[in-house]
């Protein structure tokens, strides 16, 4: 019986093997260092803000794995010999494989830091880290201030679960506005102005020197770039990006570049050696897509397009048109097609924000033909399976505001926007667009 081994048991990792279990009896060993069971990564926010506990962010039983005959090994793979097919554990053990599928993750960026690896320094990426924060950050009397370094989502994020201890935060991102690498100047804006609001202190254009230990080789302080202020603190949050988690390959033969170098098929260089997820790295990028994407939905889809080619019906990874989510405090965000934070020659943009602050849209589209290139939602729930029907019909703007109430997914009761949205658009660009009414039949018709 061949015999596959998934080194990972995140979302790509478990996704594979689910997948490669409904359409084979292979037998299949998930490996992982991190926690016995898998759980949903996204949900520990919520685990340390008091939403749920760390069980129920396990989507399947105990039972299931056994059931479906996936056997579960909880180690630390120090390398893998692709010669002999063999992967060596940090205990002295040892496995073979027949076909490898490597799907380890990310770990959090680090810069050579002076005191980045003291106690009371992590990430927010794994288990551990949740431990962690609950050892030296369980309330505002144990934690008297903590900093966190860098203004992506999961800096947000563990901003937001400190602010729900009520522990004060200092944020510190280099950039001049929050994200405004990816968001656009009128979105970065708005959620600086959430940030602050919340009564977190946001530092804009500013850098993290150093951080300072206390004698027991805890975090005491961290040391501003800029200024030189000494900021006391006991947490410092790292969360100015993500790598690949793949050093324990690096003598492995298999090519590498700042992930696992993958073709379209997720195969690397070597013949039965795979990788999927945030630490694959496509040779090009697909589309406008990025080589590298550390997103949940694009692991899975790794996850369940590598389960068809190792089950003999080899299949392209074809992720479809760019989409995200995510929530800044108080705002939800999504984003469909592409909405660069500067507009390209060709495009034309429209923002519409609300007069509360909380709300708005960007919409992208061809100055030319007019032609829809994608959307940014803030505040406003829009549906997924309209936007992808509008970008495979390659539709233009004025479609897509015709019919925006069919795009709208809020709530029952929330109040709709699309009648002044439309109307702004018509005053800025001299035209007579006319918002149809919902229609639940065209919005359930198949592309």
């Amino acid at each position: 019986m061949e015999h596959i081994v998934i080194i990972g048991n995140g979302i790509s990792g478990v996704t594979a093997a689910r997948h490669i279990r409904k359409l084979s009896d292979k037998k299949i060993t998930i490996i992982s260092a991190e926690t016995e069971y898998f759980f949903s990564r996204t949900a520990l926010m919520y685990v340390y803000m008091g939403h749920m506990t760390f069980e129920h962010t396990q989507p399947y039983e105990n039972w299931f794995w056994k059931k479906n005959r996936i056997e579960l090994k909880k180690a630390f793979v120090k390398t893998v010999e692709t010669e002999n097919k063999t992967l060596h554990f940090a205990d002295g053990d040892s496995l073979t494989y027949d076909k490898l599928i490597i799907a380890t993750g990310s770990k959090p960026n680090k810069f050579g830091w002076p005191g980045q690896d003291l106690d009371g320094v992590m990430g927010m990426y794994h288990k551990q880290d949740l431990e962690n924060l609950e050892k030296y950050a369980p309330n505002n009397k144990v934690c008297k201030r903590a900093v966190i370094v860098g203004g992506g989502l999961i800096g947000i994020e563990m901003a937001e679960m400190l602010h729900s201890r009520h522990i004060p935060v200092t944020f510190l991102v280099r950039e001049d506005s929050f994200w405004n690498g990816v968001l656009p100047e009128g979105e970065s804006n708005m959620i600086n102005r959430e940030i602050l609001s919340s009564g977190i202190d946001l530092r804009l254009s500013t850098n993290l020197k150093e951080i300072v230990p206390d004698e027991n080789g805890n975090v005491k302080a961290v040391i501003i770039d800029e200024t030189g202020e000494e900021l006391p603190c006991n947490v410092v949050g790292l969360t100015a990006g993500v790598a690949p988690n793949i050093d324990f390959i690096r003598d492995s033969g298999i090519e590498i570049g700042r992930g696992i170098k993958v073709n379209r098929y997720l195969e690397t260089n070597i013949e039965g050696v795979y990788a999927i997820g945030d630490c694959a790295e496509q040779h090009e990028g697909i589309d406008q897509r990025r080589p590298i994407e550390a997103v949940w939905y694009t692991g899975r889809m790794m996850g369940e397009t590598l389960a068809q080619t190792i089950c003999d019906n080899k299949t392209q990874y074809k992720p479809g048109h760019w989409f995200n989510s995510a929530k800044f405090i108080d705002i939800e965000y999504q984003t469909y097609g592409w909405v660069w934070a500067q507009a390209k020659d060709h495009e034309s943009r429209f923002y519409w924000e609300h007069e509360d602050g909380k709300k708005c849209i960007h919409i992208n589209y061809d100055k030319t033909t007019r032609e829809f290139i994608g959307i940014n939602n803030f505040g406003i729930r829009m549906r997924h399976e309209f936007f992808d029907k509008v970008l495979n019909e390659k539709r233009t703007v004025d479609y897509v505001l015709e019919h925006l109430a069919d795009a709208n997914f809020d709530p029952e009761f929330y109040k709709l926007h699309e009648k002044e949205i439309v109307a702004k658009f018509n005053q800025e660009n001299n035209t007579n667009i006319q918002l149809k009414k919902k229609s639940w039949k065209r919005i359930f018709s198949k592309a």
